[in-house]
């Protein structure tokens, strides 16, 4: 969001050479609607204990893909420089949803293009 306000000149991504189709990490990448929706499905359904769910799409995304729907959405490039990996990051991390969608009735929704268009609307409203 900082490069595309021009708060920041460029985005870093951590690392090209990971074992993914464009080298970068994979990560399930949510849409914040998605993600509130979620998180009020798990409160409607508190019960006594303690019970963890995971919320995501279940589909990973590349970090360059969504660089790529930034692009595509503002018909812009979005300026961005490959780093070093960071310690301890991995190449693929994604959300299994199915016990939420299970036990919440809980499933997201929303796209990529979706989360990216959106984004790009707050930026303009602010």
């Amino acid at each position: 969001m900082k490069v595309a306000k021009g708060e920041l000149k460029e985005l870093s991504i951590y690392g090209n050479d990971y074992d993914t189709e464009d080298g970068t990490c994979l990560r399930d990448f949510i849409h914040v609607v998605d993600l509130s929706k979620g998180h009020l499905a798990a409160i409607k359904g508190l019960k006594p204990g303690f019970t963890v769910y995971n919320l995501g799409t279940g589909q990973p995304t590349s970090v360059l893909q969504i660089v790529k729907a930034f692009e595509i959405i503002s018909d812009k490039p979005l300026p961005h420089k490959f780093a070093a990996r960071r310690t301890g990051d991995l190449a693929i991390l994604y959300a299994d949803p199915s016990k939420a969608q299970n036990e919440l009735n809980w499933q997201a929704t929303l796209s990529i293009k979706d989360a990216t268009r959106d984004t790009l609307k707050f930026i303009a409203n602010q």
